[in-house]
């Protein structure tokens, strides 16, 4: 589905949600209240667009390293013509949060969120014997806050 097949109420639905759901009893119920529309039929738009990709994600965030998980941003160097299998090993692990394709020699980047921070060492090890390439593990010195909204 393209932006361009996407509706008014769909890029309504689309620029809400970047901004989270309410913390109430019905959260959808509640952004179908604001966007004019019944619940069930938010429900069906969000299955709709998730299913035809224009939803990649659709979920909570959570601050993994407060809960005592670990979080790191980590790089492969792929060569071209391996570049999709490559990334279809990667996302194939469950603590891969979400993988792009960089313009860089470093052409492929993802988040791996774990349960202990001492995870990160063994997924990367894993990632590795999957792949056939090193992972370069780029952990954050310092937290920023960037709120990235894309207006559709």
């Amino acid at each position: 589905m393209s932006p361009a097949a996407l509706d008014a109420v769909d890029r309504r639905l689309v620029n809400r949600l970047q901004d989270g759901l309410p913390l109430v009893a019905r959260p959808f119920a509640a952004v179908a209240a604001a966007l004019g529309i019944a619940e069930g039929e938010l429900l069906y738009r969000l299955e709709r667009l998730r299913e035809a990709g224009v939803l990649s994600r659709f979920g909570p965030l959570y601050h993994a390293e407060r809960l005592g998980g670990g979080l790191t941003l980590a790089a492969l160097a792929v060569p071209e013509p391996d570049f999709e299998r490559v990334a279809e090993a990667v996302n194939a692990f469950p603590e891969v949060a979400h993988n792009y394709r960089r313009e860089h020699a470093l052409n492929m980047w993802f988040v791996l969120a774990t349960e202990t921070p001492g995870r990160i060492a063994e997924v990367i090890e894993a990632i590795e014997a999957a792949t056939g390439l090193p992972v370069f593990n780029l952990p954050k010195e310092e937290e920023f806050h960037v709120r990235l909204h894309l207006p559709v």
